[in-house]
């Protein structure tokens, strides 16, 4: 300004309006998207519920079914797609309950025949097993072919009965009748015994039956005679296919379980063998014939011994190197079995055993008894 020089000015005034403005903006979008969040979940939880609370309902009807509730099904809502979907699994419901009692009921059948046609069949055998004897016990008044005829006879009247006798305890298995006589008995007398009957067998063969028990006592709530039938196949089985080689038996005990191994050093078995092994009737060579006159079940029952006692039964085999059965039982009733005091894989499976010659004489020879002075080289070498 003239004269007076140069002055600043300043205008005030209030914006407490458009501060108020704003905040009422502010207030108004958060409560907006307050309202649209939840309505967002709400719409999400609907539809979560429409969807996944089917498919949860499926999965325990689908429980339920592996249960062996067959009747289960899934309740049918309206006409959308899960409705069309419970529809489905109840049809497929349908179909597996009818086909597993169609199976069932066969099952049933075919384990009734078998009793009853092993419950029929002793009558008549006894009758041709009392006609067999008479004609056997006169032999020595045939001639060399009819006398052989009688005695052919009778060894196969004999297989015949320990047949039916093992078609009895096997559907006696598969009916779930099986009975579990148990009481506290030493397994390594037991272990004995079956030795005992299995060494005429073993004589005839040409094997060594080496036995290796413990000094420590092995008490289990076992039944006897299951056991011992049990180690009885096992050690008739080693030794028909040992070729005249050692049957070893191994019997260990620890705080929870009992182990009988038998190893033989014969023909073995592939690994995909050992997996069949249990199956009834079945032969890794079917051109081999049992010259022990076993019936084909033997393994198969003493697998069922083995499950009824809450054991194992196990097998392991290698082509030209012998197999090993190893029967593990729990030294109580009710324990679970998770190790086994023995390994089922022998320690000279890997590596190879060295090829040794001996010159004494032949394996295959009953009498031969081993030289114990050439093993303990052997040992000390190796």
């Amino acid at each position: 300004m003239p004269v007076v020089g140069t002055y600043q000015l300043f205008f005030l005034y209030s914006l407490q309006a458009e501060q108020d403005r704003l905040d009422f903006l502010l207030r108004t979008l958060a409560l907006a998207a307050a309202a649209l969040v939840a309505l967002l979940g709400v719409m999400t939880w609907m539809v979560t519920r429409q969807t996944v609370l089917p498919v949860r309902r499926a999965a325990q009807v689908a429980e339920r079914l592996a249960d062996g509730h067959l009747e289960e099904r899934m309740p049918v809502r309206g006409d959308d797609e899960m409705a069309t979907l419970a529809r489905s699994f109840n049809e497929m419901a349908a179909g597996l309950q009818d086909q597993i009692e169609r199976m069932e009921e066969l099952s049933a059948l075919q384990r009734r025949f078998v009793s009853d046609v092993s419950h029929e069949l002793r009558t008549p055998l006894t009758t041709i097993r009392m006609a067999g004897e008479v004609i056997h016990s006169s032999r020595e008044d045939f001639d060399p072919a009819v006398k052989r005829s009688a005695e052919l006879l009778s060894t196969q009247l004999d297989r015949f009965e320990d047949l039916l006798a093992d078609l009895l305890e096997i559907s006696r298995f598969d009916a779930g009748a099986a009975v579990l006589d148990a009481e506290s008995r030493d397994v390594r007398d037991v272990v004995v015994a079956a030795v005992e009957h299995t060494f005429p067998l073993a004589g005839r063969r040409g094997s060594w039956l080496h036995v290796d028990i413990d000094d420590d006592v092995a008490v289990a709530d076992i039944d006897p005679r299951r056991v011992e039938r049990v180690l009885r196949n096992l050690l008739v089985n080693a030794v028909e296919h040992a070729e005249g080689s050692t049957v070893e038996v191994t019997v260990r005990a620890d705080a929870y379980a009992v182990a009988v191994t038998v190893r033989d050093h014969g023909v073995g078995m592939t690994a995909e063998e050992a997996t069949h092994v249990f199956d009834r009737f079945w032969r890794a060579d079917p051109a081999r014939a049992r010259t022990s006159g076993g019936t084909g079940l033997g393994l198969a029952i003493s697998l069922e011994d083995a499950h009824l006692h809450g054991g194992w039964l196990e097998a392991w085999g290698r082509p030209g190197r012998g197999a090993s059965f190893r029967l593990t039982l729990p030294r109580r009733a009710g324990i679970r079995l998770t190790d086994s005091p023995l390994p089922l894989v022998p320690d000279d499976a890997v590596p190879p055993d060295p090829v040794t010659s001996f010159t004494g004489r032949s394996r295959t020879d009953p009498a031969a008894l081993p030289d114990l002075t050439d093993a303990h080289e052997q040992q000390e070498v190796r």
